[in-house]
């Protein structure tokens, strides 16, 4: 049912009554005063009293800047926490029974009266996407300073939640990178419709607001990028970017055109305006055109060398910016809310400075956005001082395209990158126009990465890389202690991060290999208590894969990593029969500890034996688990 509105005045004196009521028995936390662990790290978090009882109805009163999407993660939240009703009324209607919770922009006097109510923060001043939040006694406020802000207010909302409570806290957040998210810009397998409309709503949950749609096999971006979308992928495109708009995501749609675009022919500039216009008008309002991995050492067409001269860097680049300045100037200044154009240049990877980057220095508008991906193809870290030499050799704040978790190439072969997202400096927020990670083929398990990323571009002076990738296991377990042991086991088997070169810039399996390490000090003086300590681990391994599948929810998670959890199990088990085998060789008893080292042979066969899914990640081969430490151990116990 709907409240009678009630004058402003009279509202804001009901709403502080309900917030200085006495709260109505319940359940108590455990935690007291603890503050909840929230993702991203908010930037000011401070406790606000004991835990709101979630024990009955709930009213959510709406105010302007609350859309149906924030409306129903509210609800969701407080349904999760045990209300037994959730009624929606209008901002300045007479709350109902039990608790209440307003929703609406910090510039309503009275969402900023009911905020200061339970001892919220009105900031006079935030960056965008900023949102101020309070709760205390019987209501909850979430006031954001603009929709992106109020939508991000109630994802916080719904992290405060518990069995019938809510903890009570006062907190003030914002972004601090104005573009953050991912880019699908991998080789190999695109991303299914249903891959990706899970992965919007995992942004949107992430406080992450940018998808770059370029998958590289998607032919009518690149190949066939002249080729309007058929009807059918037009439909989904559009679905695509009206899930996105509901989670507060930004789709930027990425034409390809670099392998056979005639820069100097006018029909081939209306192609790609055309094209841009086919999604311009299914609601796409960010542009980006992509001129990677292409060369200029030769030109697509004779009139190309005529109009720029003889191929090279500079004459590429002089090309290049005409294109770009002529969709800036004529396409997207000409369509009502289009962002500013974004794009990748050809030199990606480095802080040299060359012909190419210098003629788009000095002649790309500057209202252009140009991606870097570091100091090299995948880079092992990136600095603030990089960062900033990029801005000059650019002219402008970098967007950076991180390769990270991506497994397109050939030392991810067998891999999944399941490493915490890391090496990369606080700071960069001052230096970067934003970031966007570039996932997997396997849309799900780059969650992994995805968490980090997300918290790192939203805080990157609070982000702490260990204590994220906890709440990515947490996730996907539903809290489960068991689980988020097995799966913080399962990700550190997947925690080698490949460059281009022979090293990994994150180590193949730390934990499993301190474990191994500290045995093998062991070992020489005390061989059974050394066995003993590293037979929990192996069981841990041993039964990860089974814990994982029998809790974990998320089903395209479980497919995805279906050959990888089978081959743990079997390296799980070796591992067992191995230390079994050295637990009877340590007592003399040569001939079981010869059977158990061979029974650990033959599972770690069958393990070595298992391939990546056909027609998924690109390359295909050998499925890899903690290699480099775990067989290595295995092979060398029998001679210990």
């Amino acid at each position: 049912m709907r409240w009678k509105p009630l004058p402003g005045a009279v509202f804001a004196a009901a709403i502080l009554l309900c917030a200085v009521a006495p709260a109505v028995a319940g359940p108590t936390s455990t935690a007291g005063t603890q503050l909840p662990i929230i993702t991203p790290t908010p930037h000011q978090e401070a406790a606000n009293g004991a835990p709101l009882p979630v024990a009955g109805p709930a009213t959510v009163l709406v105010g302007n800047g609350a859309d149906a999407a924030t409306k129903n993660v509210v609800a969701t939240a407080l349904t999760a926490a045990g209300a037994t009703r959730v009624t929606f009324a209008d901002l300045g209607a007479r709350p109902g029974p039990g608790l209440a919770v307003v929703v609406g922009l910090m510039g309503d006097a009275a969402v900023a009266t009911a905020l200061r109510s339970v001892g919220g923060q009105v900031p006079t001043t935030l960056p965008a996407e900023g949102y101020s939040l309070a709760d205390r006694g019987r209501l909850a406020v979430l006031a954001g300073n603009d929709p992106d802000g109020v939508f991000y207010a109630a994802q916080t909302f719904s992290q405060l939640t518990g069995p019938h409570r809510i903890a009570s806290v006062s907190i003030v957040d914002y972004p601090l990178m104005p573009l953050r998210g991912t880019i699908e810009g991998f080789y190999g397998a695109p991303w299914s419709q249903s891959d990706r409309l899970d992965q919007l709503a995992m942004y949107g949950r992430l406080k992450m607001n940018t998808y770059v749609y370029t998958p590289k096999d998607d032919p009518y971006l690149r190949d066939q990028w002249r080729d309007p979308y058929p009807a059918a992928n037009l439909a989904q495109l559009s679905q695509l970017v009206q899930t996105a708009e509901a989670n507060h995501v930004r789709f930027t749609f990425a034409l390809a055109p670099g392998l056979s675009i005639c820069y100097s022919d006018p029909s081939d500039i209306t192609a790609l305006e055309n094209k841009l216009a086919s999604v311009y008008a299914i609601g796409v309002r960010s542009f980006y055109v992509s001129l990677d991995d292409i060369s200029y050492t030769s030109w697509n067409c004779a009139a190309d060398q005529t109009k720029y001269g003889a191929p090279s860097a500079g004459a590429a680049a002089a090309a290049q910016v005409d294109l770009l300045n002529t969709v800036q100037h004529g396409f997207l200044d000409a369509h009502a809310g289009a962002q500013p154009l974004q794009f990748v240049p050809t030199e990606y990877s480095d802080l040299t400075d060359s012909p190419y980057k210098k003629e788009l220095r000095e002649n790309l508008d500057p209202r252009i956005v140009v991606q870097w991906t570091g100091t090299d193809v995948v880079p092992p870290s990136i600095t603030v001082a990089q960062a900033r030499a990029a801005d000059t050799v650019w002219g402008r704040k970098v967007f950076v395209w991180d390769n990270y978790p991506v497994d397109d190439y050939g030392q991810t072969t067998g891999r999944l990158l399941l490493a915490p997202y890391d090496k990369r400096e606080a700071g960069l927020h001052d230096e970067l126009s934003g970031l966007v990670i570039n996932p997997m083929n396997q849309a799900s398990a780059s969650k992994v990465a995805e968490f980090g990323a997300a918290s790192f571009t939203w805080n990157d002076e609070n982000y702490d890389a260990q204590r994220t990738w906890v709440q990515a296991a947490d996730y996907f377990s539903h809290g489960d202690p068991a689980t988020t042991t097995a799966l913080l086991a399962f990700f550190d088997t997947e925690h080698a991060a490949p460059t281009f070169g022979d090293t990994f810039w994150q180590p193949q399996a730390p934990v499993l290999a301190a474990k191994i390490d500290a045995f093998d000090k062991a070992w020489p003086t005390d061989k059974q208590a050394a066995v003993a300590q590293l037979s929990g681990y192996a069981d841990v391994l041993a039964t990860a894969s089974a814990q994982i599948r029998a809790h974990v929810t998320d089903a395209a998670f479980l497919t995805e990593t279906a050959p990888w959890l089978d081959a743990l199990q079997l390296w799980g088990r070796a591992f067992e029969h191995t230390l079994s085998g050295l637990r009877f060789k340590a007592v003399g008893a040569n001939s079981q500890a010869q059977r158990e080292f061979a029974a650990s042979a033959s599972l770690a066969g069958k393990a070595a034996a298992i391939q990546t899914i056909p027609g998924t990640t690109r390359p295909q081969g050998a499925i890899r688990v903690a290699d480099g430490v775990l067989d290595v151990f295995l092979k060398a116990a029998p001679t210990m």
